[in-house]
């Protein structure tokens, strides 16, 4: 290891967002160190996208103070020194959350908590988290803006997102040099572990002939390719102009366009996996409880940095039903 490569940690780094961040880091010099407790993510995602000899990874979870400390240890013992975290662990199954509390505060808000305490017990001091749109609540065709308020969450992952959008607040007055918080979009493409294109894929993998929908498909949400999201965050994270504002650095990633429907999403992998399936909807304007029907982002903060997506929602969701399919049904 060379004096000029940085250290960093990925929590959540055996999912989709966090194997994507390794491999670009990977690339660029950096030494990874993961840790993930296979919630989500899994060993294939990581021999598939970044190496089959990787083994800077840690089987941890984070929600704990001894699982926290665990993976700081283990990245110390490896490298020497923690330059960065990228918190990306969290509990993404928002009607798992409705169902049982327990799963969001645990998985999403305890993680952040312990990982913070790990920073301050071994001096890490840049700190970059995942976080969601799912934190502004329901604003109806109001664009999300980052100085938008009150913030009332619908869901309880949204709500834990921003407790631990709060705590990261309290860190970096605290301890902390940098913190950046990214309230992510739709994020999608591959290995994608979840999401709407990827439920539709293996429902029409099951069944092929009938492909039903949660709701009544005018669900209607910007989306982002996951390569782009990528490109954003690291863009974000090297600009100057974020290191000397002074506090924490909150961003909207994404797309300001008007989105896509769930129903063009439904009629486009049936005609791409099962072009004889009949598409069934539901009555209600959501797919779930939690669920936010429509929104819209502002993202003038993200481009006054010099920074926007070259794929606009259409062009990402296309892309990732392709990379999917391919990837289910030849598996």
């Amino acid at each position: 290891m060379t004096k000029t490569t940085r250290v960093s940690i990925i929590t959540g780094g055996a999912g989709f967002i966090g194997v994507n961040l390794a491999k670009k880091l990977i690339s660029l010099g950096h030494a990874v160190v993961l840790g993930d407790n296979y919630s989500l993510g899994s060993k294939k995602n990581i021999e598939q996208c970044i190496s089959p000899n990787f083994d800077d990874f840690l089987e941890v979870d984070v929600s704990s103070s001894d699982g926290a400390m665990s993976l700081f240890e283990f990245c110390l013992r490896r490298h020497g020194r923690i330059d960065e975290v990228w918190h990306l662990a969290a509990n993404s199954d928002i009607p798992a959350g409705v169902e049982d509390p327990n799963v969001d505060l645990k998985d999403t808000f305890m993680t952040t908590f312990w990982l913070l305490r790990a920073c301050q017990k071994f001096g890490v001091k840049k700190f970059n988290f995942a976080s969601s749109s799912a934190v502004y609540g329901d604003w109806g065709q109001v664009p999300l803006a980052e100085s938008l308020g009150p913030l009332a969450p619908i869901s309880n992952y949204g709500a834990m997102k921003l407790a631990s959008e709060a705590q990261i607040c309290a860190a970096r007055e605290s301890f902390l040099e940098l913190a950046t918080i990214f309230r992510f979009p739709n994020v999608v493409g591959v290995p994608a572990t979840h999401g709407v294109i990827y439920d539709f894929v293996h429902k029409l993998k099951k069944t092929p002939n009938q492909l039903t929908v949660l709701g009544n498909g005018n669900q209607q949400k910007s989306y982002l390719h996951v390569s782009e999201l990528i490109d954003a965050m690291l863009y974000v994270s090297k600009n100057k102009d974020v290191k000397l504002c002074g506090r924490p650095t909150i961003i909207n990633i994404g797309n300001d366009d008007e989105g896509v429907t769930v129903r063009e999403i439904a009629q486009s992998v049936t005609k791409c996996c099962s072009p004889q399936a009949v598409i069934i909807y539901g009555d209600d304007s959501s797919g779930w409880v939690g669920d936010i029907p429509r929104f819209r982002y502002d993202t003038s903060r993200l481009t006054s940095l010099g920074w926007s997506p070259m794929m606009s929602s259409k062009e990402a969701v296309k892309l990732a039903i392709h990379e999917i399919t391919k990837e289910l049904f030849d598996s």
